[in-house]
């Protein structure tokens, strides 16, 4: 009986181990992808892109004409759609494609293609109907002669050479489409240096004081900042609260009060009852 048990119990351990075995091969990849899955990130002077897509290959098959069949919306890739990302404005031509996610599709002929960038990026393919008030932006260029056959469909971005702008380009079989982009690394970049060249904003000075604050650092620079802060924006009631919690901090009661006095006043007109309560709280206990 102990031999037989014995045996019985390393059946039951094999078919476990068998059953563990096939449940990881059931959830993994059995064989690769005939359109294997490809992410692409690329930064434009200051602009992220992003391009999600899977990339079907030729197999001697003719492409555009025949398994992409002209005057048709293609979704530009195989399987979910293929999605492009831009962090921030991206300028084709005159146009203007705000930043956000958006499914890509394409409609190609022998003379030009259309190129769609569509708001509804959960299809599989393309949309059963399609919504022309979901196209955010369509661009058209002319398709090239690819300098050598391309064996599998991709999707670049070419031409960096340049912080202001790039190249979006689509090459499968013997077939090259170029939309060139711009960025507005000009601007971004202005915009950033004005903002450093004018120095701390009224948000940087009260993020600072706060955090010296409640960290109990140096509270005679946290109440310099606070002040400028208050300066730069005399209607931000939770400046004000801020300054005369250092104040407060300092000994400075009769300052604390004044700040508080200000801060409860804009706090009423504006029916912020939280710190309508706080500022009342503290004149109590800053008044004993």
């Amino acid at each position: 009986m102990k031999h037989v048990f014995t045996l019985r119990l390393r059946s039951v351990s094999l078919g476990l181990l068998l059953a563990s075995g096939f449940s990881s091969v059931s959830n993994a990849q059995l064989a690769p992808q005939p359109s294997p899955l490809s992410k692409m990130e690329q930064t434009v002077g200051l602009t992220d892109l992003s391009i999600k897509y899977s990339r079907p290959s030729k197999k001697g098959r003719t492409i555009f004409g025949d398994v992409v069949p002209f005057g048709e919306v293609w979704r530009t890739g195989a399987n979910e759609n293929t999605t492009f990302t831009n962090s921030d404005v991206v300028i084709f031509g005159k146009d203007t494609l705000k930043p956000g996610t958006y499914a890509l599709f394409t409609k190609p002929t022998k003379e030009s293609w259309d190129l769609l960038f569509y708001t509804d990026t959960d299809n599989w393919g393309t949309p059963e109907k399609w919504d022309d008030k979901k196209v955010a932006l369509k661009v058209s260029a002319k398709p090239m002669m690819a300098k050598e056959t391309v064996e599998t469909f991709t999707i670049s971005i070419d031409g960096l050479e340049s912080v202001n702008g790039a190249t979006l380009t689509l090459k499968w079989d013997q077939t090259a489409v170029a939309f060139p982009f711009a960025v507005a690394t000009d601007a971004r970049v202005m915009a950033n240096i004005n903002k450093t060249m004018a120095g701390p904003s009224a948000n940087d000075y009260f993020g600072a004081a706060n955090y010296y604050l409640e960290n109990k650092k140096d509270l005679k620079k946290a109440l310099e900042w606070a002040t400028k802060a208050s300066d730069m924006n005399p209607d931000a009631f939770w400046i004000l609260r801020t300054k005369s919690l250092i104040q407060a901090e300092l000994g400075d009661k009769k300052g604390a009060i004044e700040s508080a006095k200000k801060g409860l006043a804009l706090s009423e007109k504006t029916q912020y009852t939280n710190y309508t309560k706080m500022f009342n709280d503290s004149l109590k206990e800053w008044s004993k």
